[in-house]
């Protein structure tokens, strides 16, 4: 299984994010093509690495790498990724990842 995972930091607007991170960004991404599921950790997060500035983490699933790259070729995925910027404007106010994950 593979992951992509953002990695929202703290957001000048909590209440603006909020609303269009639920209200817009997740129901577009949801219509990616292949997406298996999406997760959200929004509360509750600590870091033991000292880092204060998490304030929401985005995790997809996706079958394969190739999964991935057809998502964010369609029409849906560059409308999710133009979405992005509206909640993370700077590249610094978000990590991505994506990755292909074994059992250890």
């Amino acid at each position: 299984m593979v992951r992509m995972i953002a990695i929202y930091k703290m957001p000048k607007d909590k209440e603006f994010f909020d609303r269009h991170y639920f209200e817009t960004h997740i129901p577009l991404a949801k219509t990616l093509p292949g997406l298996i599921s999406y997760e959200v950790a929004k509360d509750g997060i600590m870091s033991t690495t000292g880092h204060d500035d998490v304030y929401c983490i985005g995790t997809l699933h996706f079958e394969s790498l190739e999964a991935v790259k057809t998502a964010f070729a369609s029409a849906q995925g560059k409308a999710c990724a133009m979405d992005r910027k509206i909640l993370a404007p700077h590249q610094n106010d978000v990590q991505i990842y994506i990755f292909d994950s074994i059992e250890a």
